[in-house]
């Protein structure tokens, strides 16, 4: 997995039901590393860190290859990196591929995979249509969050180094399919709701399902 391309936001706002709502989705590359700390990315908008942000949630990440698929379905939209609200995109980053805890060395800082993303109301505001929320949980590739465990720069053209990775655990394409499913697969339930990679209440949510 390479990073190519850094991307941060500006506070942005919008009418939503009548409400003004400020949101850091929009976010553009920029051509400078990006310094990642234990809570958020350094100079990103993080507007609602009731949802966003904190330890299970310090950066998000999003494959380059999933780009042309949803290019496909909305052509018109001006597309750049970071579309999908993600501050790193990555090349090579099969989410077949990659696991729930895994530990990576990246640039000065160390990450670990943590939560899936949760897709809401202004991702479908930013693509002009809510029902990109059921194309996107429906096509299965949500990304990642991170959890950063050593903090540190990170910039363009760098590689992920696995350094660690769990003896039972699942993909983050299998963890994403799972939390959205209707039915349940229990043997993966009972992986993700032993993870300590993703918070506590979500493992205990997860559990809920068990049988």
């Amino acid at each position: 997995m390479k990073i190519i391309s850094t991307n941060i936001a500006q506070p942005t706002t919008f009418l939503w039901n009548g409400k003004e709502e400020k949101t850091g989705i929009y976010k553009v590359p920029t051509d400078q590393p990006l310094y990642l700390t234990k809570n958020d990315v350094m100079g990103d908008e993080v507007s609602n860190r009731l949802n966003h942000g904190g330890y299970y949630k310090a950066c998000y990440i999003f494959s380059a290859e999933q780009y042309p698929y949803w290019k496909g379905l909305y052509p018109d939209l001006d597309w750049t990196w970071g579309m999908f609200g993600e501050n790193l995109t990555l090349s090579g980053f099969d989410e077949n591929e990659a696991y729930l805890g895994d530990i990576y060395q990246v640039g000065e800082a160390v990450v670990q995979v943590s939560q899936y993303r949760e897709p809401c109301y202004k991702l479908g505001h930013k693509f002009g249509t809510q029902q990109v929320i059921r194309e996107f949980i429906a096509h299965g590739y949500g990304g990642s969050y991170l959890s950063i465990l050593e903090e540190g720069h990170v910039a363009v053209g760098q590689e992920f180094t696995l350094l660690e990775r769990p003896e039972n655990t699942l993909s983050v394409a299998d963890l994403f399919q799972l939390v959205h499913a209707k039915e349940k697969n229990p043997e993966l339930l009972k992986i993700a709701a032993r993870s300590k990679a993703i918070p506590a209440k979500k493992r205990m949510w997860l559990e809920t399902f068990l049988p």
